[in-house]
């Protein structure tokens, strides 16, 4: 019996040895390792393991996301600038190429811009609100406020007097939508709807409907600001899609990014000074994003702004900009109040 234990215990470490041997001589990254966040402009040093049983290799070629980045004939490490690389998961492979054969290694990077400008905030002014108003877009012009309200059933789209919350103009959706962010481009307004992949376009001055536009790529209409020569729109992940402002056509999305990864739930939207503004679902934060990076460059934190904030259903989710008296707006689902706020630098 001892013999047969001496013997199977030889045998398990035999096996061991041999597992641990094809793990040393696994080709593959040292570093960076799978997942490892980058900032932008960062040097990121592409370290290999060679396999043990090579003791020549012809060369190692390096890439990122298919793009050559490097060629070698020696094992010394690569650096990789990161200083124009898109924010984003980045896919880093090395070929080593040796006696007419070829072994691949791969690993991954997640690049990121550096931390974003914080700010909080002061209350310049208060507002009425209507409080049965499920806002999910919000714009200004022209001294009255543009609202799209949501909820199956209770969907509207609004002309507001925002100095006594008096609507001017109404109409309300057929109860199949939900009814989501919205944006005026030139003489028309643009709604969106949840679910039901449409938006549709209204005459600005009868709201009388003129047409409609299906969804593309994005599953889910959120929000929608205009820039003057596209349309922004949010589908709640952490992209942004670039819309035809005549045909309304998805042509394009940027993924936004801050200092920590990916920022999803992005919602109602507002076009600042060049940048995106877009409050995340659930918190009352706004993220400030440049449209041609995609990086978060400030947050402004609202946590506090509506003390009568209830637990379900009565999030921020909504922004509007004042361009001419530089003012800045936000309200919330069934708020009763409407702020006129100045972000403070932290």
């Amino acid at each position: 019996m001892n013999k047969l234990i001496s013997l199977t215990v030889v045998v398990l470490a035999f096996l061991a040895s041999c597992n641990t041997q094809r793990k040393t001589t696994k080709f593959r990254f040292d570093t960076p390792q799978a997942g490892t966040m980058v900032k932008a402009g960062e040097a990121v040093p592409l370290k290999l393991v060679f396999p043990t049983d090579i003791s020549t290799f012809d060369s190692v070629v390096y890439a990122m996301d298919g793009e050559i980045v490097a060629r070698k004939t020696d094992s010394t490490p690569v650096t990789l600038d990161t200083e124009h690389v898109a924010f984003g998961s980045r896919t880093l492979s090395a070929r080593l190429y040796y006696n007419g054969e070829e072994q691949v290694a791969y690993s991954n990077i997640v690049v990121v811009p550096p931390s974003p400008q914080r700010y909080g905030f002061s209350v310049v002014n208060e507002y009425p609100h209507d409080p049965e108003a499920y806002t999910q877009g919000l714009e200004y012009e022209n001294g009255v406020l543009y609202e799209s309200t949501g909820q199956t059933g209770k969907s509207s789209l609004r002309k507001v007097n925002y100095r006594t919350g008096e609507i001017l103009q109404r109409i309300d959706l057929d109860d199949q939508y939900f009814g989501e962010g919205m944006t005026i481009v030139g003489d028309k307004i643009l709604q969106l709807t949840w679910r039901n992949k449409i938006g549709f376009v209204y005459n600005k001055q009868t709201f009388a409907k003129i047409g409609e536009f299906a969804y593309g790529q994005s599953p889910e209409g959120w929000g929608l600001c205009y820039d003057g020569n596209r349309i922004i729109k949010s589908d709640g992940s952490n992209r942004l899609y670039f819309l035809n402002k005549d045909t309304y056509a998805e042509e394009g999305f940027i993924e936004v990014y801050n200092d920590s990864g990916p920022v999803d739930s992005l919602n109602e939207l507002e076009y600042i000074n060049g940048k995106v503004y877009a409050n995340v679902y659930t918190e009352d934060i706004i993220v400030i994003i440049n449209p041609q990076t995609g990086a978060v460059e400030g947050e402004i934190n609202l946590i506090g702004i509506y003390p009568d904030k209830k637990e379900y259903d009565n999030e921020l989710n909504g922004i509007a900009y004042d361009r001419q008296g530089d003012r800045l707006f936000v309200t919330g689902k069934l708020w009763s109040k409407l702020y006129e706020i100045k972000p403070i630098e932290r």
